[in-house]
């Protein structure tokens, strides 16, 4: 009963920090006074909690680095022009009839490139959305198609926070890990498409019938919970301002195609399989070169941007790549750094342990992958952040999964599969909020970010089948050997879960 109030208590104070609009840092420090309380009306030691805490944190420490070289990349990958000749380049390929699924594909490129959700969203989000509504394309539909495409790199790309935390959790080879969320993400993938393409077709059926894309977009607009007016009219009306992307930041960078080259890097090295943090470091030494070389900025900027990230003198362009930077990684680390220290805390009071014996006995009953998805679920509405929603699932989720390489990894591709995209789909959590306001678009474009949801439920799907097919192998098996034992349901699923 204790534990329950506590935990209770510290998701009421997550809530209010979020509905407040509050930094979510603060409610994470209360959290750490609620759990020490807890330990200490259980007579836990103070020192023993506080140094599990620290033990915890200092673990925690590689990431802590790879997101400091993250936060350096995006900024100067900015400050190149790098992503300005992608986006540039890329958007030039929209049309009214494809503008819907062509979003969701170059998003789902930028992020993969990027690693971050909420950056690929203020820039090629920002401006698909922007086009799309200048060509009357229904504004659910797209908002979805672009939420569910800044997920598809924040999931699986080398330079992603999300990918590298969860490889700092479980221990496994980044790499490897990504191989295989290629081919669990590849069928969600590729129906995401259909679906963005038939919502495209019947656009244009709309159009060719006289009700025009207009009148889709007014129908979609009136149905998403009162705020999607307002969301599409001002995307709308800052659509003509930034039709012209090419233009744009052409007049505040050299777009050669040099510039390229960090990107090419990134890519080159993540196929070649080279340690992600020195590949981040060869691309920051090739956008420092290109930043120097082709846009010729004066040392003592590029320093300066390092740190406070870049910020473009033209606002049009500064609304579109303003960002990155060592500060802006401060929230991120210091919530990982935080949940690290709950992890320790829990460990010592052993707080969680009751609960954990429950997803292990659903465990039993639906497997490692089913109970991991409903565990992510509860835990993103409550965590209200993917960050926090990563750590809380593997930690609950631990005892579904056994220690050797195999199950390692398997745990890595269900938390990849299953928190880092439930998250986004919570109302609430920052994880779908924030990328929804910075491209303007309603709420109810949730619904339309096929590919959060359509891999989770594939996953399941999948492994119910698995399941259902090694009983029915078992079954037989054992009926063709006479005077075979039949062991009982908490025999058959002993040590762990997986089958």
């Amino acid at each position: 009963m204790l534990e329950a109030g506590t935990m209770l208590l510290f998701c009421a104070v997550l809530f209010a920090s979020v509905a407040l609009g509050w930094s979510i840092i603060p409610a994470l420090f209360v959290g750490v006074l609620l759990f020490m309380g807890y330990g200490l009306v259980r007579r836990c030691s103070l020192r023993a909690m506080a140094s599990r805490a620290a033990g915890s944190v200092r673990s925690a420490g590689t990431v802590v680095v790879a997101f400091v070289l993250i936060g350096v990349l995006t900024s100067l990958w900015r400050a190149s022009g790098t992503i300005a000749f992608i986006v540039a380049h890329s958007t030039a390929v929209i049309h009214a009839a494809t503008v819907i699924p062509l979003s969701f594909l170059l998003c789902s490129a930028m992020s993969v490139l990027v690693g971050s959700s909420f950056a690929s969203a203020a820039t090629m989000g920002t401006i698909c959305m922007s086009l799309g509504l200048s060509m009357q394309a229904n504004p659910v539909m797209l908002g979805g198609a672009i939420l569910a495409g800044v997920y598809v790199g924040d999931r699986c790309s080398p330079v992603s926070t999300s990918a590298l935390l969860v490889k700092q959790l479980t221990h496994t080879n980044l790499f490897n890990t990504i191989a295989r969320m290629l081919r669990t993400g590849a069928v969600p993938f590729v129906l995401s498409c259909v679906v963005y393409v038939a919502a495209a077709v019947a656009e244009w059926l709309c159009a060719s019938g006289g009700s025009g894309f207009g009148a889709a977009s007014a129908a979609a607009t009136a149905g998403s919970a009162g705020l999607a007016g307002s969301a599409s009219a001002a995307v709308s009306t800052n659509a003509s301002s930034i039709t012209d992307i090419g233009g744009l930041f052409s007049s505040a960078f050299d777009l050669h195609w040099l510039t390229l080259v960090p990107a090419l890097l990134v890519i080159v090295l993540a196929l070649l399989r080279v340690d992600v943090r020195l590949l981040m470091l060869a691309s920051i030494a090739a956008s420092v070169a290109v930043c120097v070389g082709v846009q010729h900025m004066e040392w003592a900027e590029l320093l300066r941007l390092l740190i406070f990230g870049y910020h473009a003198q033209n606002p049009q362009v500064a609304a579109l790549l303003d960002g990155g930077g060592i500060l802006s990684m401060l929230t991120v680390m210091a919530t990982v750094c935080i949940s690290s220290a709950y992890a320790g805390i829990f460990a010592e009071t052993r707080m969680l342990a009751r609960l954990q014996q429950v997803i292990e006995m659903f465990g039993h009953r639906i497997g490692a992958c089913g109970a991991t998805m409903i565990t992510a679920t509860c835990a993103a509405a409550l965590a209200c952040n993917q960050t926090l929603t990563i750590m809380l699932t593997h930690q609950l989720c631990g005892g579904l999964y056994g220690d050797d390489e195999s199950e390692r990894t398997a745990q890595a591709i269900d938390l990849e599969d299953s928190a880092v995209v439930i998250a986004p789909l919570i109302p609430w959590s920052i994880a779908g909020a924030v990328p929804l306001a910075t491209i303007n678009a309603p709420t109810l474009s949730l619904a339309a970010a096929t590919f959060l949801y359509l891999l989770p439920l594939s996953r399941m799907l999948t492994s119910a089948v698995h399941r259902r097919s090694g009983f029915r192998t078992r079954h037989r098996s054992q009926k063709s050997k006479p005077g075979t034992h039949h062991p009982t349901p908490a025999q058959a699923h002993a040590p762990h879960v997986r089958s």
